[in-house]
């Protein structure tokens, strides 16, 4: 077993978490695809996103309370096992409604890696330190979104879509015998909640009616949405309306992923320096500035694969700023209760997200406006919320000096 503090631990949980981008990215190449094999249109096979984000949602309200009474460990595995079998399920349908109630369960089982992975990072480090891991977390789950569009094309390509799903659930199997064997059970035997109803619904209740987790999480879901707008729309952008080929359409999708990481190690940069509020501000006002400029090319005509990936690059710099530190910050007040935490925050991301991702889907007019200006629209939404909420209700302990200033 490693040690919950090593580097390599760190590795495996983003390995764990990387599992849910994995199950959007990968099989984004291959929707057009999968529309034309089954004979529908747009907005039906963007469900098949947005179902799965539901579903994602869902599950995590339930793998976070029984994981704050049995463990991390033994959730998370569940979860990678009833991924692989879902996936399968999803490899070997024959019609859409089949392929939506497969991906709704493969988000059921996949939702255990996300959830349980921040609540690990808040059993083992200080609010302070958990940003800061998270940020060094994001960016190495950032190479499952910067290879898994590429690799997914190609397969696509060679091997047909219903490949993707194969090597996702031998990823998954994978997984679950490196949480068994490599990582020791991170959650403190005191911290152990019980499974009755009525406590779950006052922790509910308790988390629900912070102000400051209230604050950073809808401004953690919002700029999220305009990351799912992006997920849901651009293969259709790109590919069909744009004529990216599907094989090329990974190395495209891995400009984004640079800004992304770029964000990232921004926010690590600069945690030593600033205090989370003034990094937030940074990379909400970079994420404002990106998406505006998709929007106004969109809405100028100006119709080219470029003004459409470096306005995104440009939002996801912000994005990766700006989705550690409120993580850490929506969590900071529950270590006794991490695990209810991380499920709610991940139930409210989900949600805002496959409302974003569904509207993409149902108003889709064959261009990129539709999608650049829910991009837009969420990145001012989630600079609205930050400054009407989390300026106002900082989380105690959280907003203190850098280390570096006291």
């Amino acid at each position: 077993m490693l040690a919950l503090t090593s580097v390599w631990t760190t590795i495996l949980l983003a390995a764990a978490v990387a599992l849910g981008p994995l199950a959007t990215d990968m099989y984004l190449p291959a929707l057009p695809q999968i529309g034309s094999d089954f004979s529908t249109g747009t907005d039906q096979v963007q469900l098949t996103l947005s179902l799965y984000m539901l579903g994602f949602a869902l599950a995590q309200l339930i793998c976070g309370p029984l994981a704050d009474r049995f463990g991390r460990k033994p959730i998370m595995i569940g979860g990678f096992l009833l991924f692989a079998l879902a996936s399968v399920g999803c490899a070997l349908a024959t019609n859409i409604e089949t392929l939506m109630l497969c991906r709704f369960l493969q988000a059921l089982g996949g939702s255990a890696g996300p959830v349980l992975g921040r609540a690990a990072i808040r059993d083992i480090y200080t609010p302070r330190e958990a940003a800061r891991i998270m940020a060094i977390l994001a960016s190495i789950m950032a190479l499952a979104p910067a290879i898994a569009p590429t690799i997914g094309g190609f397969m696509v390509s060679g091997l047909g879509w219903a490949s993707i799903f194969i090597v996702l659930a031998g990823y998954a199997l994978v997984m679950a015998v490196v949480v068994t064997f490599g990582i020791p059970e991170p959650m403190r035997p005191e911290y152990r909640q019980p499974l009755r109803l009525c406590s779950l619904l006052r922790n509910y209740r308790t988390i629900a009616t912070d102000i400051s987790f209230l604050g950073y999480t809808l401004t953690n879901a919002l700029i999220f949405s305009g990351l799912f707008a992006f997920l849901s729309g651009s293969s259709f952008v790109l590919i069909d309306f744009l004529g990216v080929e599907p094989e090329h359409f990974g190395l495209f999708f891995a400009c984004i992923v640079v800004g992304y990481v770029t964000g990232n190690l921004t926010a690590v940069r600069l945690g030593s320096q600033l205090v989370p509020d003034q990094i937030l501000v940074r990379g909400l006002t970079v994420a404002v500035v990106g998406g505006s400029i998709m929007a106004g090319l969109a809405i100028a005509e100006i119709h080219t694969v470029w003004s459409v990936i470096l306005p995104q690059a440009l939002f996801m710099v912000g994005v990766g700023m700006v989705l550690p530190q409120t993580m850490a910050g929506a969590m900071a007040n529950f270590p006794h209760m991490a695990g209810s935490a991380s499920a709610l925050f991940g139930f409210t991301q989900m949600a805002v997200a496959a409302i974003a991702g569904a509207l993409v889907g149902h108003l889709h007019d064959g261009t990129s406006l539709v999608m650049a200006t829910i991009i837009a629209a969420s990145a001012a939404a989630a600079l609205a919320s930050y400054l009407i909420l989390v300026q106002r209700h900082p989380a105690a302990g959280f907003e203190s000096q850098p280390a570096s200033t006291r």
